[in-house]
């Protein structure tokens, strides 16, 4: 594990790719297409959204948080019409297990069981309260399958993960839009971030207005001392949020998840594109 991370971000370096392929792969757009969601955004907002059941865009808009809600509104409660969430959940499962099969063809099958192994004793350690979108994929039952049951697990740690970044990005009174104007002065392109979320331009300049009143961005849009220092303590609130769940692992039992992780991770992230839109750091 990197001795620079604190160790709920190293693992999460680990384990967000490997949920995260499923975005990417031709196996899961394929797979939500066969269950009557065609195009990419109804895939995605109808697998992400399907544990909560057939809601309507008001408490996605709420638990993704950085999309536009016009955008969300596009879609939902539309895909219900397509496909019912249990269709799309069967969905999101195949498409990931034929990815995974495809990317994890020459990874030794002990380190995926491995892995399995000790992800799924974090997820049946996790304290859910708070967090809606993970309590909503920890209920769901567990798959069959080495492959499905990985997906899962690394699903249910990343948005028991990001729950807990909303509620830090929340407690600082930042909005969706503020936090990904921040992050793309940081480190992220803009013009990947931004159509990917659905802010307009001129939702995305208020919102820089905004941070520049509050002294995180100078005129010309660069991160302020302030805004670094504001950033560091936001992401430092996120681990800590996530931390609790490794406290019963041993150091040692750390260092073999991350050791079985990461030729995983190596192989789904080497699918993703280099410039992604889900905050995963470029190279990391």
């Amino acid at each position: 594990m990197a001795e620079l991370a604190h160790p709920a971000r190293a693992l999460w370096w680990l384990f967000e790719p490997v949920h995260a392929l499923t975005y990417f792969s031709p196996e899961g757009r394929a797979a939500y297409e066969a269950v009557g969601l065609r195009g990419y955004w109804r895939g995605y907002f109808g697998g992400r959204s399907a544990p909560l059941g057939p809601v309507d865009a008001a408490p996605v808009v709420a638990a993704f948080f950085n999309f536009a809600p016009s955008m969300v509104e596009r879609a939902l409660p539309d895909v219900w019409s397509r496909a019912t969430p249990e269709a799309a959940l069967t969905a999101r499962v195949e498409g990931a297990t034929a990815a995974l099969s495809r990317v994890l063809e020459t990874v030794k099958p002990h380190l995926i069981d491995r892995s399995v192994e000790l992800l799924e004793r974090a997820v049946d350690g996790l304290d859910c309260c708070g967090r809606v979108l993970a309590a909503a994929n920890a209920a769901l039952p567990r798959p069959e399958g080495r492959l499905a049951r990985l997906w899962q697990a690394t699903t249910v740690l990343r948005e028991h993960r990001g729950d807990g970044h909303v509620a830090a990005l929340v407690a600082e009174g930042l909005d969706g839009c503020e936090a990904l104007v921040l992050r793309c002065a940081l480190d992220t392109r803009r013009e990947v971030l931004q159509p990917y979320r659905g802010w307009t331009d001129a939702e995305w300049e208020d919102a820089a207005g905004r941070l520049t009143g509050r002294g995180w961005l100078a005129g010309d849009g660069a991160v302020t001392a302030e805004g670094r220092s504001r950033h560091r303590a936001l992401e430092a609130a996120t681990d800590l949020a996530a931390a609790r769940v490794w406290d019963g692992f041993h150091r040692e039992e750390l260092d073999e998840l991350a050791a079985a992780l990461r030729p995983l991770s190596t192989a789904c992230r080497a699918e993703l594109p280099q410039y992604n839109p889900i905050g995963l750091p470029n190279g990391g």
